[in-house]
Formats: structure tokens, C-alpha cells, sequence
């Protein structure tokens, strides 16, 4: 599960940062309003927390700019504004959830949970599947009628993006962004030996799909046509 953390207090990043991560998660941080836009809208997220006090750009705008372009990734509000004016004002702007600092990072997590369940991401029992080929992300499990083997880290969650995006066309760098990070300076060489180890997996098991490159865009993740 990613989750995109918009924030200008670095030290609160850090520390989030370090507790999300050893709970499992993946995060990208960035501290300005115009930075988190252009994450959120270019990368896909499991949720979001948005600082509603931002320089370059203030979270509310930053909330009704992607509600308004139909981005519905859960966004958690973190503000030290208390009042109810300002709760109401965040939830109606599109925000699902209103979290005041300072807060309790076991709270933050609770609601983590509470908005993923809502919006589906996080149901165990939903696991990517295309033409019969599963995949479990917590186990990395790639499995295929009888047959089943278990990927690396990267390319479960290089598979787990193709899979939640079948016959769509994504772009290097959005596939880049989802798996290594959006503030990663991996190369994009990376991105095709991953492509090739990913592609004898597929074949490794048989799989009834298969990875499309269009040239000068990204990959596509394809059901193959039966002979």
C-alpha cells in the first residue's frame, strides 16, 4: 500500500515516515502544495494526508483541485485548526477524514485503516486477477491454476500495478513512480530488466497474458489469444 504524505514539518515527516514504513507501507513525502498536486495527480496512491498549511500552495486547494479533476484517492486532512467551521469546511471540500494535530500516530494509522476499508484497497481478500493468473501481494504469491511461484518485491508490485490497470496503456513514468517511488532517481534501465524478469515469470507459469511495450509510452498488460 502506498501512501503520499504532503507536509512542510520535516521533523513529523521523518517520524510518520519511519512508523509507516516498519508497519509495512510504502510513502513519498514532498512539502509543498504544488509538489503534492503533482504527485497525487500523476501517481496512484492508497491514500493521502494533506497538511491543510502549506507553502506554494495550501491544502485546501491542493483537496478541491484533485476532487475537481475526479481524483478520488482517500485524503486524510491533518490541521491544526480545530475549529468546527474548519472540520466542516475540510470534509465538504472532499476530504474523508479530519485529523487534528497534534495527533497520536496511532490514530493516524487507525484512520489509515478506516478510509482504505472504505474506499477497498485494503480487503485482504482482494487480490489482483486476470484470465485466472492471481496474485498475492502480501506473499508475493504469482499462481495460475495448479501452478504458483513467488516474485521479488518489485515485481510483485510491478505485476500488482499491470494487473489493477489490465489493457491500459501506462507510462514509464508512472510505472516508475508507483514502483520505486515518486522521489526515487532510479534509472529507467531498471524499468526493462524488471519488464524481462517479469516477462519470464509469465511464461514460467504458463500465464494466459502478457506485457506489451509501446514504443515511446510504457506497457501494457494484455490476455494472450489462444491458438
Amino acid at each position: 500500500m502506498r501512501i503520499l504524505m504532503i507536509e512542510d514539518d520535516k521533523e513529523l515527516c521523518e517520524n510518520i515516515s519511519l512508523i509507516l514504513k516498519t508497519s509495512g507501507y510504502e510513502i513519498d513525502i514532498c512539502h509543498t502544495g504544488s509538489d503534492g498536486l503533482f504527485l497525487a495527480k500523476n501517481t496512484p496512491y492508497d491514500a493521502i494526508i494533506l497538511d491543510r498549511m502549506l507553502p506554494e500552495m495550501d491544502g485546501m486547494s491542493v483537496l478541491e483541485s484533485l476532487r475537481r479533476q475526479d481524483i478520488q484517492t482517500p485524503i486524510i486532512l491533518a490541521t491544526a485548526l480545530d475549529r468546527l467551521h474548519d472540520r466542516i469546511s475540510g470534509l465538504d471540500a472532499g476530504a474523508d477524514d479530519y485529523l487534528v494535530k497534534p495527533f497520536a500516530t496511532e490514530e493516524l494509522m487507525a484512520r489509515i485503516r478506516a478510509v482504505s476499508r472504505r474506499s477497498g484497497s485494503l480487503l485482504p481478500s482482494h487480490q489482483p486477477s486476470l484470465a485466472g493468473l492471481s496474485l498475492d501481494p502480501e506473499q508475493r504469491l504469482l499462481t495460475y491454476g495448479p501452478d504458483s511461484l513467488t516474485l521479488s518485491k518489485r515485481e510483485s508490485s510491478l505485476l500488482e500495478f499491470f494487473l489493477r490497470n489490465p489493457h491500459r496503456t501506462l507510462p514509464r513514468c508512472q510505472i516508475l513512480s508507483y514502483v520505486w517511488g515518486a522521489c526515487s532517481e532510479v534509472e529507467e534501465g531498471n524499468l526493462d530488466n524488471y519488464i524481462h524478469f517479469l516477462r519470464r515469470r509469465l511464461k514460467a507459469i504458463c500465464a494466459p497474458v502478457h506485457l506489451t511495450t509501446v514504443h515511446g509510452i510504457g506497457y501494457r498488460l494484455d490476455t494472450s489469444e489462444k491458438e
